[in-house]
């Protein structure tokens, strides 16, 4: 399935990036811009970006739960990956409201 289409980047080629950033460090915070450089592109739009998020969200636990990995240690790491992109929805947001108010 497409994910990007400023890129052409598939949901296939995003899986396999985070698995190899995975492989070098299982615990590393994996962040769309962290996929897009490791495959030499840069986003565009960014239209796409959260949907990319779900995708790193998936294949993160699926990898760990095929490595073993205890519940309380993936519980913790998906715990700060969720409250960071709730935080940078709220950055987001807040941004938005700036430009608003000033316009």
């Amino acid at each position: 399935m497409l994910v990007c289409s400023c890129n052409y980047i598939t949901d296939k080629e995003i899986r396999e990036t985070i698995i190899e950033l995975l492989d070098q460090d299982c615990w590393q915070l994996i962040v769309p811009a962290k996929v897009y450089h490791a495959m030499s592109k840069r986003g565009r739009c960014c239209g796409c970006f959260p949907n990319v998020v779900d995708i790193i969200i998936k294949t993160t636990e699926d990898y760990h739960a095929r490595r073993h990995s205890t519940e309380a240690e993936i519980f913790d790491f998906m715990s700060r990956l969720k409250k960071f992109h709730e935080d940078n929805r709220r950055a987001d947001i807040e941004r938005r409201q700036k430009s608003h108010r000033a316009a």
